[in-house]
């Protein structure tokens, strides 16, 4: 009993340290600090996840094309807005002023809306871009603004597996796409890996602009499966397993403090925070008052 309070002690240490806004960005330094159930049925099979940052919520795409739904960072039901005439849904990305874009992975297409809670939209009603051709299930798996240039950075499965960076314009429908990491062949593996499951921009989080980081990318791997940070040419810099923790879980986003939200068809959240090797004094101080708030409760419990 005692050591699971210890964790939750500890869990309180990193969310409450990574509430620092973060000036670089290693995988290594991350670990698992909470996981969280998500709405199990708007949130049914969940493959997509991106962060809001005019809301500082969380939106997540379930793959059967029934719902977008609006958590908080505990994975708890804010509102939920239903998808009509969707299919294979995948890839989510907040775009700014309440307007996101999802993609339909074998259509290869993507499609910008605008979210109210509580309200519907439907496909053939929706403004749309066309990526590539309709394929089987190996298409277009995620996406992510990059809100610097105004172009989208997308991923494909497999077969063959790539890395896009895209201009999209929803006025003309017209996609203007650059193969940012060419394969070597259509059955080669980028970043020796299985498929390619999501991506996210850095360029999201205020303080990395103007580092190194600002330009990398995270991509996970479901079938690996493997978060890595990734330089546009296609350099892995560091990496982190997740093969313990979720075989399933296939999105992935970051908040403005750096926090790492990855969600998994359970449907689930899984939350990674940089550790500091050493807590700042001010951490120790919230892991003391966790454990006066665990010990204050087991007292209660014994009244």
């Amino acid at each position: 009993m005692f050591r699971s309070h210890l964790a939750a002690a500890f869990a309180l240490i990193a969310t409450g340290s990574a509430s620092a806004a973060i000036n670089s960005l290693d995988l290594a330094d991350y670990r698992l600090v909470a996981t969280y159930d998500l709405p199990s049925v708007q949130a049914s099979e969940a493959s997509a996840v991106t962060w809001n940052w005019d809301s500082d919520t969380l939106f997540v795409l379930g793959d059967e094309g029934d719902y977008v739904v609006e958590v908080n960072k505990q994975g708890q039901l804010i509102s939920s807005m239903n998808l009509f005439g969707f299919d294979d849904t995948e890839g989510l990305s907040y775009v700014g002023n309440g307007q996101f874009v999802l993609v339909e992975e074998r259509l290869q297409d993507v499609y910008r809306f605008s979210y109210t809670a509580g309200g519907a939209i439907g496909r053939n009603a929706t403004p749309a871009v066309s990526v590539g051709p309709t394929v089987g299930n190996v298409g277009l798996e995620g996406l992510s603004y990059d809100p610097l240039s105004g172009r989208f950075i997308i991923v494909k499965e497999k077969t063959p597996q790539a890395v896009y960076d895209a201009a999209l314009d929803f006025t003309t429908g017209i996609a203007t796409v650059t193969e940012l990491v060419p394969p070597a062949n259509q059955f080669a593996r980028l970043f020796d890996t299985l498929d390619l499951s999501d991506v996210q921009t850095l360029t999201t989080v205020m303080s990395l602009r103007g580092t190194a980081d600002q330009d990398n990318l995270l991509i996970y791997s479901q079938e690996t499966p493997r978060l890595m940070e990734v330089t546009r040419s296609g350099e892995v810099l560091s990496q982190f397993d997740f093969s313990a923790i979720a075989e399933d879980a296939e999105g992935v986003t970051i908040d403005g403090n750096g926090v790492i939200y990855i969600v998994g068809e359970t449907p689930r959240l899984y939350v990674l925070a940089p550790i500091a090797a050493v807590p700042e004094p001010e951490s120790w101080a919230l892991l003391l008052a966790g454990l006066g708030l665990i010990g204050a409760a087991a007292r209660r419990r014994l009244i």
